[in-house]
This record gives C-alpha cells, sequence and structure tokens, in this order.
C-alpha cells in the first residue's frame, strides 16, 4: 500500500499534543514523501463567529478560516520545517462525521487523531469523536494521546 495522503484532524484541543501528534505524523509521513492535510472542523457557531472575528463576513469559507487559526497554524508550521508538503482543509459540523468525510474527499491513506489520557477504567473507550473516526473511516487511523 502506497502512502500518499496523511490526514491530520486538527481541533482547538490539540496545541498541547502537537509535540507527539506532529513527531508521529514526521515518522510516517516523512520518509514515504507524503503529503499532509491538517484538518480542522467546526461547528457552525464557532466557524461565523470566527469568520466575523476574522473579517471575512458572509464570505468565509472553510479552508481559509481554518488556515488562521493559532493551532493549524502551529502544525502546519512545524511540520513544514520537517520538510513535508503541508495542506489545510477545513469543515463545518460534526466533527467526527466531518473528519471521515475528509478522509474520503482528500483519499486519505491514513488518518491521525489525538486524545487524552484517560484513567485506567476509562481506557476501554475512546472520546466519541475519535471512536467514530476509528470505526467509520475509509483507510487506518493511527491515535496519538497525551500524557
Amino acid at each position: 500500500m502506497a502512502l500518499d495522503t496523511v490526514l491530520v484532524a486538527v481541533g482547538p484541543g490539540d496545541e498541547a499534543r502537537a509535540d507527539p501528534i506532529v513527531t508521529a505524523v514526521s515518522d510516517v509521513a516523512g520518509p514515504a514523501d507524503a503529503t499532509v492535510v491538517l484538518g480542522h472542523v467546526f461547528s457552525r457557531e464557532r466557524f461565523a463567529e470566527a469568520g466575523d472575528r476574522l473579517g471575512f463576513g458572509d464570505d468565509a469559507e472553510p479552508d481559509a478560516v481554518a488556515a488562521r487559526q493559532t493551532t493549524v497554524q502551529a502544525f502546519r508550521d512545524r511540520l513544514s520545517e520537517a520538510g513535508l508538503d503541508v495542506r489545510i482543509r477545513g469543515r463545518v459540523g460534526g466533527v467526527g462525521e466531518e473528519v471521515v468525510g475528509l478522509a474520503e474527499t482528500t483519499d486519505a491513506d491514513l488518518v491521525f487523531v489525538g486524545g487524552r489520557k484517560r484513567r485506567p477504567s476509562g481506557k476501554a473507550v475512546f472520546g466519541s469523536t475519535a471512536q467514530k473516526v476509528l470505526l467509520e473511516a475509509p483507510c487506518p487511523v493511527t491515535f496519538v494521546r497525551s500524557g
């Protein structure tokens, strides 16, 4: 299986997980010379707020608004410094569904999602978003946990 496209789901809480995610993505995508797609999903309300705050108004496009998010920029900069070709895609809707949709539309060969460490009693269950992506993505998914 060739590894051409790697999708990295980047959410607002992922800044604290940047180190392990960037390292894992670089270790896999770098040797394969794969394109990295940073996917950021907004709720409708957050998208409207971000578009207004950034001066896009009613003309806001999800890709452009996603590219202006601090966490997405931090990931882009670090992955670009590692020599990777990075693209940014934004979506509006439910996070799990939209990440799966991005995996389909970008023809991703692998998806990376981040998450937090859970207590021993919660280890059997991932967060609802990560679980949805793990179960429904059209390709393998790597879960990178922090903590």
